[in-house]
C-alpha cells in the first residue's frame, strides 16, 4: 500500500494553462481587404451595393456598419445610443453661377472655387445636421465613383442613459463637446487641421488656423 501511494502521481488545485492558438481574427481579414478594395471581394461587393445607394436617400441610418473592423476602432458599439448613419458628398468644386454683368474672366471665380475642407468632414457636417439630437463620434469611407463619395458617420445619442452611464463613452454628454463636427474636433477634422503633425512645420497649426492668418500646413 505505501509503495502504490508513492507511486500515484500529487493533484495540483493549479490547472494547466491552455496553449493560444496563432493565427489572424476577422477584423484583420476584413481590413485586409479593404485597404486594397479594386483586388479583393470589396470589388464586387461594390459594385452592387453603389447601385443601390445612389436610389436610396442621402444620410439615411443603417443597422450594421458596413467596415465594421474600421467602426470598431474609431469607437462604435453595437449597443444603445449608437448610430451609423451613410450619406455621399458630391465631388469638384462648388456650382458657382456664371456673372452676367461687366468683369473679366479671371475675376468671374466660377471655375476651381474649393473649399479649404476634406469631404469626410464636410459629410460629417452634414449628418450632425440632419441629426440634430446626436453628436458625431468619428466617421469612415465605404465607397464612391465619378460623381460623389461614401461616408458612414458614427453618432453618439449623449442624453441616452446607457451613453450616460458607460464611462468609456460618457465623455461626448459634456457641454464642451456639442457640435464637435462643426469645430474640427473629430479624426477627420483634426487631419484637415493639420493636428495630426507637430514641431518643426507645424508652428501655426495651434491653437488654430484662424489665429495664424490661415497661414497653417
Amino acid at each position: 500500500m505505501a509503495k502504490e501511494k508513492a507511486e500515484m502521481p500529487a493533484t495540483t488545485d493549479e490547472t494547466e494553462e491552455k496553449p493560444t492558438i496563432p493565427g489572424k481574427g476577422i477584423y484583420h481579414y476584413i481590413a485586409e481587404a479593404w485597404n486594397k478594395p479594386d483586388k479583393s471581394y470589396v470589388k464586387t461587393l461594390q459594385f452592387e451595393r453603389l447601385i443601390q445607394w445612389r436610389r436610396e436617400e442621402n444620410y439615411i441610418r443603417v443597422d450594421h456598419p458596413t467596415r465594421l473592423d474600421r467602426a470598431r476602432k474609431l469607437g462604435y458599439k453595437a449597443k444603445q445610443g449608437y448610430v451609423v448613419v451613410r450619406g455621399r458628398v458630391r465631388k469638384g468644386s462648388m456650382n458657382k453661377a456664371r456673372i452676367r454683368k461687366g468683369r473679366r474672366a479671371k475675376r468671374k471665380g466660377i471655375n476651381k472655387m474649393t473649399v479649404k475642407k476634406n469631404m469626410q468632414r464636410i459629410a460629417e457636417e452634414r449628418a450632425s445636421k440632419k441629426y440634430p439630437n446626436l453628436e458625431v463620434l468619428n466617421s469612415y469611407w465605404v465607397g464612391g465613383d465619378g460623381r460623389h463619395e461614401w461616408y458612414e458617420v458614427i453618432l453618439v445619442d449623449s442624453h441616452h442613459p446607457v451613453i450616460m452611464s458607460d464611462p468609456k463613452i460618457n465623455w461626448i454628454c459634456n457641454a464642451e463637446h456639442k457640435g464637435r463636427a462643426y469645430r474640427g474636433l473629430t479624426s477627420a477634422g483634426h487631419k484637415g487641421r493639420g493636428l495630426r503633425h507637430k514641431g518643426k512645420g507645424a508652428e501655426k497649426v495651434r491653437p488654430s488656423l484662424g489665429a495664424h492668418d490661415r497661414q497653417g500646413t
